[in-house]
């Protein structure tokens, strides 16, 4: 049988734009890989009356309706009383819920006296599947009533992932016979339309396995995904389609199931034992703080310098003040020795450097915003790439330090480094 899914996001922050909804985001993403539709998502308020409404126009058109926040235990947190009333359940106190309750309280809280109102959240739907939280305090349940399949997820987005992860994909799974596996195919230079003009037919004739296209912050994902008895068939079926794949698009794919295109340059980083230390005018400090992000950077990250100001790029990186001076801030020879400058200063294998106008203002004639030279200094010479990249502030800055990641990339698995 194929499923498909509806979210219902509850909570009156999200309609009022205090807390952006990320969790239908990972939801969705979770679902697809699962092999399941997402047809619709809805917010509403902390409303019993409408959370009500919410879920009737759901279950008219869903198999499975997932809901995320109001679990918690003030007088606002109605998502278990009103979903269990839609259903025709009634709340049951789970005594072992209760004394866990207690117990986190007392571990994690430094003993701090739990409230009783907390003990709300002990009371779940009558024949549920508890789903445990390892990181709050907000249990989830699972049931099937009349048709439709419930999952209720904590809000807060920590606990919301953990909890789909550890309960709710489990449960999911049990609902098939058949093994759903997918893989990321991550591309970086090359935008969405035209990976998908040189998919089309390829995605057009294929029914199982699948093979969609997701646009991402200056990215295309590809996911492909099989359905078959078992994981060694699901694969076995993935297997020419990748194949495929990667012949048509070549060098544009950065990775396959890698989490980002930095965690991709500093696993090649460490595979090869090499460093890198960053030069950033216009990102100021956005690379290398990506770079960072990932646990175990400090293996192959010496260190950045966000040189802003252009005295900085002179006693910092070592620019020459009258390369500046001529050629100016932005420009191919000062990036060049932005890398070259961090490199050596910072004893590392690799040099990245990043100069540009990212705006608003700024810009001129000669060089509008957007412009962005972005280089790698190696032992080998230095290469630049020189960039044009619209008039967006964060998009401009985004695509740089992804640019300067890229050059890097293709430099690690010799590619060519400054063209795409």
């Amino acid at each position: 049988m194929s499923y498909n899914a509806e979210i219902i996001a509850v909570g009156t922050e999200l309609l009022l734009g205090n807390v952006v909804n990320t969790n239908a985001r990972d939801l969705s993403e979770g679902l697809s890989e699962l092999g399941l539709g997402v047809y619709h998502h809805t917010v509403v308020g902390d409303n019993p009356n409408r959370l009500r409404e919410a879920v009737e126009i759901a279950r008219s058109r869903a198999d499975i309706i997932i809901t995320t926040g109001g679990l918690g235990p003030t007088y606002d947190d109605l998502t278990k009383e009103t979903l269990a009333a839609c259903f025709g359940k009634k709340l049951v106190y789970h005594e072992d819920l209760g004394e866990e309750l207690r117990a986190y309280f007392e571990r994690r809280l430094s003993g701090m006296r739990m409230p009783e109102s907390n003990l709300r959240q002990a009371h779940l739907p009558e024949d549920c599947t508890v789903l445990r939280n390892d990181c709050g305090t907000a249990p989830g349940c699972a049931f099937f009533a009349e048709g439709k399949h419930v999952i209720m997820l904590p809000g807060p987005p920590r606990e919301c992932r953990a909890m789909f992860q550890g309960g709710a994909v489990p449960y999911l799974k049990a609902l098939s016979d058949a093994e759903i596996l997918s893989h990321n195919i991550h591309i970086f230079g090359m935008g969405e339309s035209a990976v998908e003009e040189r998919l089309s037919e390829l995605m057009q004739k294929l029914t199982n396995p699948t093979l969609a296209p997701y646009a991402k912050t200056g990215e295309v994902m590809l996911r492909l995904t099989a359905k078959a008895e078992n994981r060694e068939e699901a694969e076995k079926m993935m297997a020419p389609v990748l194949k495929e794949v990667q012949a048509t698009l070549g060098q544009v794919i950065y990775g396959i199931d890698t989490d980002s295109l930095e965690a991709t340059v500093l696993g090649l980083l460490t595979e090869g034992g090499k460093t890198v230390a960053t030069a950033e005018s216009c990102t100021a400090g956005m690379l290398s703080m990506r770079l960072t992000d990932i646990p175990g950077a400090s293996a192959t990250f010496r260190g950045g310098v966000a040189a802003y100001a252009n005295d900085v790029k002179t006693e910092l990186l070592g620019v020459p003040a009258d390369l500046i001076k001529e050629k100016g801030a932005v420009s191919e020879p000062v990036a060049r020795a932005m890398a070259e400058g961090v490199r050596t200063r910072l004893g590392a294998d690799f040099g990245l450097g990043i100069t540009g106008i990212a705006g608003p203002d700024g810009g001129t004639e000669e060089k509008p915003v957007g412009t962005v030279f972005a280089a790698l200094a190696t032992a080998e010479g230095t290469f630049v790439r020189h960039l044009k990249l619209g008039t967006d502030r964060t998009r401009i800055r985004n695509m740089a330090a992804h640019h300067a990641l890229d050059m890097l990339r293709r430099y690690l698995t010799n590619l060519p480094v400054e063209t795409i």
